[in-house]
């Protein structure tokens, strides 16, 4: 099983980084919404993550909002060897409250915004974080091919997509990541899983541990791990990693032992009978 993947590999300026990532959603607060209960755990947890080989490190404008991104670079600037990814494209009204906006003056001011507030002149990666259904997709897509013309940005992926919108938004630039809602009890996005491992395009699976309801003991991952020697979390991101060589997970935590947790996932191999077993969840 490989340990890094390389993002848009054709294209002059790839971008490699290690398949098991950190995703910043959960240095928050309760609904995704203000500063975490402890500001120190949560800047903790991010130099943790460091430590323990972590290059790519995802986050978005409308998580805090602007709280996620204001630690990572209070905790990681200047980014030595990170890949800093964030999003666009959400507004925010209050906890768990949030409102897709794709006009492409608000999509300049998300990426103007996030340049700022994570000291950067370029992002890695800049991904749509919804596609704005009130305004038409080529218009969306036409202003971020327009923000990676103008160098603001250097890579681009979307969110919550189909297999049509990607292919839709490829008229437009290249597509180099794909983030939707998939884990080991929720297949629903396997068709687009297929699609990138055939086309080459990282795939970011968010909610990976189902907001860790597949981590608590008792859960239905239980029987493999205890035969494997792991926690649960640790055989759902093993799953994730083996289930397809673009795979990019990264699961998200404000827990500094969680953290340790999960990132030992990337040294598990699971056997052809747990990957049955795991299987017959879905």
């Amino acid at each position: 099983m490989d340990a890094t993947f390389t993002l848009a590999p054709g294209s002059g300026d790839p971008l490699t980084v290690r398949r098991l990532g950190f995703g910043a959603m959960r240095i928050t607060g309760d609904g995704v919404w203000g500063d975490p209960p402890d500001l120190d755990e949560a800047r903790a947890v991010l130099r943790r993550a460091v430590e323990l080989g972590v290059d790519f490190i995802d986050t978005a404008d409308a998580y805090g909002p602007d709280v996620s991104e204001d630690l990572i670079r209070e905790a990681l600037h200047p980014y030595r060897g990170l890949v800093i990814a964030t999003k666009g494209g959400l507004t925010r009204q209050g906890p768990n409250a949030w409102e897709p906006v794709g006009r492409p003056a608000y999509l300049r001011q998300c990426v103007l915004m996030s340049l700022r507030r994570l000291g950067v002149d370029r992002i890695d990666l800049w991904q749509l974080h919804r596609i704005d259904p009130h305004v038409p997709a080529d218009e969306q897509f036409g202003a971020i091919a327009e923000f990676q013309r103008e160098g603001l940005i250097r890579h681009i992926g979307l969110s919550e997509v189909s297999i049509d919108d990607v292919e839709a938004a490829r008229r437009h630039f290249d597509v180099v990541s794909v983030q939707n809602h998939y884990n080991v009890a929720n297949r629903s996005a396997e068709d687009l899983v297929d699609y990138c491992t055939e086309h080459g395009i990282g795939f970011i699976p968010w909610y990976p541990l189902a907001g860790r309801d597949l981590a608590v003991p008792g859960s239905p991952l239980a029987d493999v791990a205890a035969r494997v020697g792991a926690t649960t979390s640790q055989v759902a991101l093993a799953w994730l990693l083996q289930r397809s060589p673009v795979m990019l997970p990264i699961p998200g935590t404000g827990s500094v032992r969680h953290l340790e947790e999960n990132c030992a996932a990337a040294s598990l191999q699971l056997d052809a009978a747990a990957i049955e077993q795991l299987d017959e969840l879905a």
